[in-house]
């Protein structure tokens, strides 16, 4: 454990952390990004203990997250991304307080490791950025009015073939598996279909 009192381990330590909770910000739920950011917190948070912190960078670090979510979620996302990125990289490399100097780790790997974090993180949240931004191949809205086929029996549940895919799916009356149905409302991901022909058997 003494290793990680070294001031440039201490560092690199905490900029995984923070590479890692900013993966388990993009992408969540997964559960992977979030072990890892635990595992590497509980170190860093020794080397914290020992090493001790400079508070205003432990604030910039902090305050760093919120423009981080802007970019992801919001509005003006490539500026809320640049402010996100230089204040998370200040605040790394200041983070530990220096017995001499300006900064407490070797300047050469302060500089390294910074470019690359900003690079990393202004890349993959541009990939995240574009992928939010682009509109599903399928919009379930075009499905109402089509034709397909019952796959199995529908009425309160059930599942039907339309537009070459499969889909769960409802009728307000009972349709036997392998009849013509047409699409004629969405319930979230559920089509609501009626038997073709058929017409007012929806409500």
């Amino acid at each position: 454990m003494e290793l990680l009192l070294d001031p440039n381990i201490a560092y690199l330590l905490l900029v995984f952390t923070v590479a890692a909770i900013l993966a388990a910000i993009v992408v969540p739920g997964t559960g992977i990004p979030e072990t890892v950011a635990l595992f590497l917190a509980l170190l860093s948070g020794y080397a914290i203990y020992r090493l001790g912190v400079n508070l205003w960078a432990l604030g910039l670090l902090l305050a760093s997250l919120v423009p981080f979510f802007f970019a992801v979620r919001g509005p003006t996302r490539g500026l809320w991304l640049a402010l996100s990125i230089a204040g998370m990289t200040v605040g790394s490399v200041f983070f530990f307080p220096a017995a001499t100097g300006l900064i407490s780790v070797n300047p050469i790997l302060a500089f390294v490791t910074s470019a690359l974090f900003a690079a990393l993180v202004w890349i993959a949240a541009r990939k995240v950025m574009q992928v939010s931004q682009t509109k599903p191949a399928q919009e379930l809205s075009n499905l109402i009015g089509k034709q397909g086929e019952t796959k199995t029996s529908v009425k309160d549940e059930g599942s039907v073939q339309v537009a070459s895919e499969l889909w769960s799916a409802r009728s307000a009356r009972l349709i036997p598996a392998g009849r013509p149905v047409r699409v004629v409302g969405l319930d979230g991901f559920v089509l609501i279909v009626e038997e073709a022909g058929v017409r007012g058997s929806s409500s």
